[in-house]
């Protein structure tokens, strides 16, 4: 999964100096899943409601950070390192075509000890806890889709875009950044350590399954979808118009001038948890 121990440990290194930033106290916890190690984040009070983070492919928990604090006020929050991405979770990725990630989410749920929990995903992340839902509703309060994988179709167009530039060294893979994060200012460190990331690791290259409108249809909870209109990796206008036609109760917002990377949105999803 990683091109060098040498690349791995400057990820980790990178991931530990972000999580020491973080506002509030917190626990690192190692489970043992029966797809191997896997590393939670948690913070905030025990007894609050629990949600479970899921941050996207080719990436860890630091990714949420900066939303860490706000949770921890109404929440006990678990950020959850998947298997097979630049954490400190199991190192093996498993395929996306079996029950693999929703049978290890539900280890991860009941070594956590939680009978049910909220889910707030980004990316692969979102598809994730739509899989895990798809196959445990009565375990998924609510759940939060930020850019998520699964619903509308991947741009093809944008690897044949990409995989130029990557030839390019430093330069492209800024260029590269550019264009998913839609432009948008992301913080220097984080920045850093996705380049770091991009430098060190392996992507998955298996595509990503599409769920069938079967499905998405018999969700019950409560959604929350939030995409970006200038995201070059997914359709976004395509995952709000399925999502919308399945689920006409969802809450969706397609944020105009917003990439794929998605970014400080807890003043939306705090209240959605809230109020519905």
């Amino acid at each position: 999964m990683f091109k060098s121990k040498s690349g791995k440990d400057a990820i980790l290194n990178d991931y530990n100096r972000i999580l020491a930033k973080c506002t509030v106290p917190f626990e690192e916890m190692l489970l043992n899943t029966q797809y191997g190690e896997t590393c939670v984040i948690a913070c905030g009070e025990p007894s609050s409601p629990p949600i479970i983070l899921l941050h996207g492919s080719g990436s860890n928990s630091s990714m949420w950070i900066g939303d860490i604090a706000a949770y921890s006020k109404h929440y006990r929050v678990y950020a959850v390192d998947i298997p097979g991405d630049p954490g400190k979770s199991e190192e093996k990725q498993y395929t996306l075509k079996g029950q693999a990630y929703s049978e290890w989410l539900d280890d991860v749920l009941r070594l956590l000890q939680l009978e049910s929990a909220s889910f707030i995903g980004i990316s692969l992340g979102a598809w994730m806890a739509i899989h895990y839902a798809v196959k445990h509703p009565s375990k998924v309060n609510h759940i939060v889709l930020i850019s998520p994988s699964g619903i509308g179709p991947q741009k093809i167009s944008f690897l044949f875009r990409a995989m130029p530039l990557l030839l390019f060294g430093e330069k492209g893979r800024d260029k590269v950044t550019r264009l998913v994060n839609g432009n948008q200012t992301i913080p220097e460190e984080a920045s850093k350590h996705v380049k770091k990331i991009a430098r060190h690791f392996r992507f998955r290259s298996e595509p990503v399954p599409i769920f069938t409108d079967t499905e998405l249809r018999e969700l019950t909870m409560p959604i929350l979808l939030i995409a970006g209109a200038k995201d070059v990796m997914l359709d976004a206008k395509k995952t709000v118009d399925r999502l919308t036609k399945l689920r006409p109760d969802a809450h969706i917002t397609l944020l105009p001038d917003v990439g794929h990377i998605i970014i400080q949105q807890t003043s939306r999803i705090i209240p959605f948890l809230k109020e519905t």
